[in-house]
């Protein structure tokens, strides 16, 4: 082997966490280098999180399309082309990747193309695409490779090559009949997206509600707003078996509430969550352990089981969000400082983007009853929003719990249009430890959603 290029910090992955770990510790005069496969700047801009929201900005144009009498707007032979909802998508995803390069060029860390796997402790061989190699040492490793589809072992899936969501949103033709396996989030948006684009879809999930670890009036209204939308929903649904080619002409086969089922359509979409991208990549080579669900080991401040080898993002277990990734960086990126900075007790908020929205900051009544938590509810539905009559858009509720000794907020749920901004300010108020009455005294612009704070906290319960 050759002797290895000397870096301060080598990034092997360019996903949210790596990428801004290297921008920031060249930024500090450090030599630092990030390997990337494929997608410059990871999945995030590439393939997931922004591709997947324009996408589903395309389908509520379309779905405004649909209802465009609602609005006094006469609507005349008007058509879906997916090669134009694609190619807005690709546009977009351009111009993320030249923002990236110009991160790069402007910080100073180099960027290598390439695939790069341990070979040794702190040493990591990288395969260029012309077939040559380079030999890589880091004082300091950050493992930032992210996670993939999951493609369960069932009989016949895998030949049938069904789409995962990246090859979903590369469709320059409209499926006739989508099979979804996956009634979770990304199943959920997509299931939507596709339904207002004009095909025809089918949700198989294998427990007894969609997104089923929410609270139950999550899932019976996100239900309710599916079929509402004429979106085919079958839980309780096991699949044992595919026939056929995807893209062409499928059949599923499972197993429901005692008994067999069969279901066909055009393509399938795999959609039954992910698998950490941690193998054949030298990790016991490099002294890095991994958990029992192939995640890399860490430590609350992300630290591998190697000296000097870090994990960040979907790869270590942390919960697979972008902003969850980039908090990641935070704290590796303190801890290279030496501080002492911690994923323990950080806040977790999340959104999903169906129509209307999903968000949610703290425990959910769910989660509060398992850990044998009392609080105090305050629900209102969106229909008391009164922005939401100026936009037609009145479905979905707000919920927050209180603690019942003192008003502290321990978790709020926004089911409505633009929850994942509503959430933002309770979001606020819950780090600031400030009372639920703070809000429920705010003076909020009239009409905006936040006004709907108002009344949600103005209904909380009084203390027994």
């Amino acid at each position: 082997m050759p002797t290895p290029e000397q870096y301060d910090v080598v990034v092997l992955g360019s996903g949210e966490a790596g990428k801004y770990i290297a921008w920031t510790q060249a930024k500090k005069g450090k030599r630092a280098i990030v390997i990337e496969r494929r997608y410059i700047g990871g999945s995030c801009p590439n393939i997931a999180c922004l591709p997947s929201k324009n996408i589903i900005h395309s389908a509520k144009v379309a779905s405004y399309f649909a209802r465009s009498e609602e609005f006094g707007i006469t609507k005349d032979n008007w058509q879906i082309h997916m090669t134009g909802v694609r190619d807005s998508k690709r546009k977009m995803v351009d111009g993320l990747v030249d923002m990236h390069l110009a991160n790069f060029k402007s910080s100073g860390a180099e960027l290598l193309l390439g695939s790069g796997r341990f070979i040794a402790p702190k040493t990591i061989e990288v395969s260029l695409p012309d077939d040559g190699s380079r030999f890589l040492h880091g004082e300091n490793i950050i493992i930032s490779t992210g996670s993939r589809a999951t493609i369960e072992p069932i009989p016949g899936l895998r030949e049938a090559g069904p789409l995962t969501h990246i090859e979903a949103l590369e469709l320059d033709h409209l499926p006739e009949h989508l099979l979804i396996i996956g009634g979770g989030y990304i199943g959920l948006e997509f299931a939507q997206a596709m339904r207002r684009f004009g095909s025809k879809v089918t949700i198989i999930e294998r427990n007894s509600r969609l997104a089923h670890r929410e609270d139950e009036d999550v899932t019976a209204m996100l239900s309710d707003i599916f079929r509402d939308e004429c979106i085919e929903i079958l839980t309780n649904a096991t699949v044992t078996g595919v026939e056929g080619k995807s893209g062409d002409r499928v059949k599923l086969h499972a197993q429901r509430n005692g008994g067999k089922t069969a279901l066909e359509g055009t393509h399938i979409l795999v959609a039954t969550g992910r698998t950490p991208n941690t193998q054949n990549i030298g990790l016991e080579l490099a002294g890095v352990q991994t958990t029992e669900r192939g995640h890399v080991k860490v430590n609350e401040r992300l630290q591998t089981t190697a000296p000097g080898v870090w994990a960040v993002g979907d790869c270590a277990g942390s919960p697979h969000f972008t902003h969850i990734a980039f908090d990641d960086h935070r704290v590796v990126t303190d801890n290279l400082a030496g501080g002492h900075r911690v994923t323990t007790g950080r806040q977790v908020p999340f959104c999903m983007f169906t129509d209307p929205e999903l968000a949610r900051i703290g425990l959910s009544e769910t989660e509060a009853k398992q850990r044998g938590i009392a609080y105090r509810l305050t629900k209102i539905p969106m229909i008391a929003v009164l922005r939401t009559r100026t936009l037609s858009e009145t479905r979905g509720f707000l919920k927050a719990l209180i603690d019942t000794d003192s008003d502290r907020i321990l978790g709020f749920t926004a089911l409505g249009v633009e929850g994942g901004e509503i959430i933002a300010t309770v979001q606020v108020a819950m780090l600031a430890g400030m009372p639920y009455t703070a809000l429920r005294d705010t003076i909020f612009t009239h009409p905006t959603m936040l006004e709907g704070l108002i009344p949600l906290f103005a209904a909380v319960p009084s203390k027994k």
